[in-house]
């Protein structure tokens, strides 16, 4: 899994021409939306908004160097993040609502898009990190090939919710290096109390399934920089609301036990979650041990945390 260092997927594709006709299929399908698996159906090419508000253009709330993700992601000198506004959850106790929740941010056509990534690459971010990207697939694949031309060669990053469509996943592959889910519950009821999604586990694990076939576990080079693969992102909430034991489960079964997990620990009660009886409060230390314990039980042993 280390000392790699291929190309990036998408220069291959786009000398192909595959690119662009990703780019052209995915747009058309936004004339009846079904991009994401909440399938709107509205015409977002005619300005019509969807659930996750917005329309035809990618509204972007900021981009820059990000110091602050896992360590392979960041490096030394920065994950290049882009952050899209609108999203396609509707999470309850989101800490970023202010963006996830509105349309607010900078309008970007293709070839502003195109910019912001090959800005990001030329301050010497390690790769392009699209920080909830599922509602403008269409939109990042048009920008593609216009920051391909203008000289991009850097990983491209999908830094999801993980409520994906396995459609719009498969026009992915060959673009996307690094796929980098949430895993966010076990329980359909939670997702669809918390995060306003009836199905959540059945389409998240169908989704981060494909993602794992696409790309594999996660590859470094030899300065331990993500070139390609799965890493998975796992937030402990309090009272075990996540699931977090049939989650770990899944990924040791059904993916591998050699993915890279980041148990996340960091929740606290925000946005419209103050007085709810199960997450009003920070995860005890017994809490997050009690995953920690699971994961190496189940062989997972690339853990974020402690690397």
């Amino acid at each position: 899994m280390d000392f790699h260092r291929p190309g990036p997927s998408y220069l291959e594709t786009h000398r192909n021409g595959h690119l662009k006709a990703l780019a052209e299929g995915t747009r058309e399908r936004s004339r009846s939306c079904d991009i994401c698996p909440r399938s709107c159906g509205v015409d977002r090419l005619s300005g019509e908004i969807g659930y996750c508000g917005i329309g035809d253009k990618a509204v972007v709330s900021s981009y820059g160097p990000h110091p602050g993700e896992e360590g392979p992601i960041s490096g030394r000198k920065g994950s290049g993040t882009i952050f899209f506004s609108g999203c396609n959850l509707g999470c309850r106790y989101c800490q970023n609502h202010d963006i996830s929740q509105t349309a607010t941010g900078q309008v970007m056509g293709d070839r502003e898009l195109a910019s912001a990534m090959v800005r990001l690459q030329d301050i010497g971010c390690h790769n392009i990190n699209l920080v909830s990207p599922t509602h403008v697939v269409p939109q990042i694949l048009s920008a593609l090939p216009l920051a391909v031309e203008s000289g991009l060669q850097v990983p491209i990053v999908y830094n999801t919710g993980g409520y994906d469509s396995i459609d719009t996943l498969r026009c992915l592959e060959g673009v996307v290096d690094i796929y980098m889910p949430d895993m966010k519950y076990s329980d359909p009821g939670y997702g669809e109390f918390y995060s306003l999604v009836p199905d959540y586990p059945r389409v998240n694990r169908s989704a981060v399934r494909e993602m794992h076939r696409q790309v594999g576990d996660l590859m470094l080079d030899e300065r331990k920089i993500a070139v390609r693969g799965l890493l998975v992102r796992h937030l402990i909430l309090p009272n075990d609301v996540s699931g977090t034991g049939r989650v770990l489960e899944f990924i040791s079964q059904e993916l591998s036990r050699d993915t890279y997990v980041n148990l996340m620990r960091q929740y606290g009660p925000c946005y419209d979650i103050l007085d709810d009886p199960l997450l009003n409060r920070r995860i005890e230390t017994f809490e997050f041990e009690r995953a920690e314990e699971l994961a190496f039980k189940l062989g997972l042993w690339r853990l974020d945390h402690l690397m």
